[in-house]
């Protein structure tokens, strides 16, 4: 039985809900993890080809803006030998590179915002993964199985195990905050 159909249905899902009216909750969140896993693996594709996307979109503008200082300097060099018909030529291919880098400039701004959305999302679904295996952990340790599958219960994440070096980042930061309101 597939849970999920969407990256969304994995983030909104209520897994008490999901296993309230399971017939074997244990075997049920054993199917759910396997299926958040592969939106997580999917996730994190998603968020390496947008990241991937932005840094060549990047790269052209830095090409771009490049030749646009080339081609205004090919305009003055014209202008210093007396030949204004080159100029205007040069001035008129900085204006065309200049038209594309604006171009550009607007597919950059759409990669960031989708590799943005995309992180919060794999972020979303780290978490959600992380909930569900300490649900996994609490349904075994209530049933009294000691004898689960290794792996499965193994797995359970510490907190930050599933924390990329950046959020680890925020985490420190935030955590320093705290110790100091609190004084330590």
């Amino acid at each position: 039985m597939s849970y999920f159909s969407r990256l969304t249905d994995i983030v909104t899902c209520n897994l008490t809900h999901l296993l309230e009216n399971a017939d074997d909750p244990i075997q049920e969140i054993e199917q759910i993890i396997a299926e958040m896993k592969e939106g997580l693996a999917g996730a994190n594709r998603s968020v390496k080809t947008a990241t991937s996307n932005e840094r060549a979109i990047q790269q052209e503008l830095e090409e771009h803006q490049q030749q646009i200082f080339q081609w205004k300097e090919a305009a003055k060099n014209a202008l210093a030998l007396g030949d204004e018909a080159e100029a205007r030529n040069s001035l008129v291919r900085k204006q065309e590179i200049e038209d594309l880098k604006a171009g550009l400039e607007q597919q950059h701004r759409a990669a960031v915002a989708t590799r943005e959305h995309l992180t919060t999302t794999l972020h979303a679904l780290e978490a959600r993964l992380a909930e569900a295996r300490r649900k996994q952990v609490e349904l075994t340790q209530q049933a009294g199985i000691s004898n689960a599958p290794v792996e499965e219960v193994a797995e359970a994440p510490e907190p930050e195990s599933t924390v990329t070096p950046s959020r680890s980042e925020q985490i420190d930061s935030e955590l320093a905050e705290l110790k100091r309101e609190l004084g330590q």
